[in-house]
C-alpha cells in the first residue's frame, strides 16, 4: 500500500513563498496524474493543481500563476511551489491521485498565511 507524506508547510505572511514536497513509499508518480489538494476549516478538500505522468500541469483559478507543481519521478516526489501566498491559502495540504481512487491520505501539511 502506498504511503503518501507531505511536509513543507509553516508560517508564512502574506506575499511569502513556501515549497511542499509529497514523498510515497511507492512508484505512485511513474504510473498515476497526481495531484495537490486543500482543505481550510470548515470548507471540503479541494483539488488546487494536478499534473499528469508526462507533466503536464493544471491549476485551480485561485492559485493560477502563483502556485507550481512538478514532480521527481525518480525520487517519486512531487513538488508544489507556492508564491505570492495570502491568507485564503491558509489550509492543510495534502497529496494524492488526481481522482479516485485515492490511496490513503496522509496527515497532510499546515499552511497559515498571516495578513
Amino acid at each position: 500500500q502506498v504511503h503518501l507524506v507531505e511536509s513543507g508547510g509553516g508560517l508564512v505572511q502574506a506575499g511569502g513563498s513556501l515549497r511542499l514536497s509529497c514523498a510515497a513509499s511507492g512508484s505512485i508518480f511513474s504510473f498515476n496524474a497526481m495531484g495537490w489538494y486543500r482543505q481550510a476549516p470548515g470548507k471540503q478538500r479541494e483539488l488546487v493543481a494536478r499534473i499528469t505522468t508526462r507533466g503536464s500541469a493544471s491549476y485551480a483559478d485561485s492559485v493560477k500563476d502563483r502556485f507550481t507543481i512538478f514532480r521527481d519521478n525518480a525520487k517519486n516526489t512531487m513538488y508544489l511551489q507556492m508564491n505570492s501566498l495570502k491568507p485564503e491559502d491558509t489550509a492543510v495540504y495534502q497529496c494524492n491521485r488526481d481522482r479516485p481512487p485515492f490511496s490513503p491520505w496522509g496527515q497532510g501539511t499546515q499552511v497559515t498565511v498571516s495578513s
